[in-house]
């Protein structure tokens, strides 16, 4: 009874903390109805800190909790679904570390990354150039606009930086946070495509402008998570 009870109180206490990290800051994309978010940092860390079940129920359902309150009702039943995916796949991979991690771990982690840096580059250069409007929703409402103008060769530099953080992971941390990046951002493709999917074939939007936006959300969430995660694996062991 007390297991139980336990593991009902962090299925609580996780679940508010994915729906509160996706609300604080909800960012309007005009060409999907979507929105970006920083909810990838709590599924993440659920995931590094309580595995795969309990960062599959958080991730979903914190997640779809956020969608229904802010008005995002039309991507609560994916968003249920892709990152319960998410969060179930992050916390399975980061079990399996590799007892060797070597050169094939660490080509395999510049790969992915590089892959980001691409997709990020290419998606911005097509579609996010000239004038573009940002549309800031906070927790409670009163949206508020801003337009931007982006020239071409922005987008080297947006997209460096974005990939800047898990770069700086792989070279200093090898082996283990190698695998760690890996595994978080791995978990990020496959919530970029189920969302690629839904948004193509089911809402019938441009599904292709929500790439780069997804594909920050899991850098940035990867960039917060793995430090946040680190210190508090050193707090509890110290605990």
């Amino acid at each position: 009874m007390q297991r139980y009870s336990i593991i009902v109180a962090k299925l609580a206490v996780f679940t508010s903390l994915v729906a509160v990290a996706t609300m604080v800051l909800s960012i309007y994309v005009p060409a999907t109805r979507g929105y970006f978010n920083l909810g990838e940092t709590m599924i993440y860390f659920t995931a590094l800190t309580m595995g795969p079940g309990i960062a599959a129920f958080a991730g979903g359902v914190g997640s779809m909790l956020a969608d229904l309150a802010l008005g995002y009702y039309y991507y609560a039943p994916a968003t249920l679904l892709i990152k319960a995916a998410e969060g179930a796949l992050v916390g399975y991979l980061i079990k399996k570390v590799p007892k060797k991690g070597g050169w094939q771990l660490a080509v395999a982690s510049y790969t992915l990354v590089a892959g980001y840096f691409v997709l990020i580059l290419l998606i911005g250069i097509t579609l996010f150039v000239g004038e573009v409007e940002v549309s800031i929703l906070p927790v409670g409402g009163g949206a508020q606009s801003f337009i931007f103008t982006i020239m071409p060769y922005s987008w080297i530099g947006l997209a460096a930086a974005a990939v800047a953080t898990p770069i700086y992971f792989i070279v200093k941390e090898k082996g283990y946070e190698g695998w760690l990046i890996l595994s978080l951002l791995l978990g990020g493709l496959l919530m970029v495509s189920g969302y690629f999917v839904y948004e193509q074939f089911f809402l019938g939007v441009y599904a292709l402008a929500e790439i780069p936006v997804n594909l920050g959300q899991s850098i940035i969430g990867t960039a917060i998570a793995i430090p946040l995660y680190k210190a508090f694996r050193k707090l509890y062991r110290t605990a």
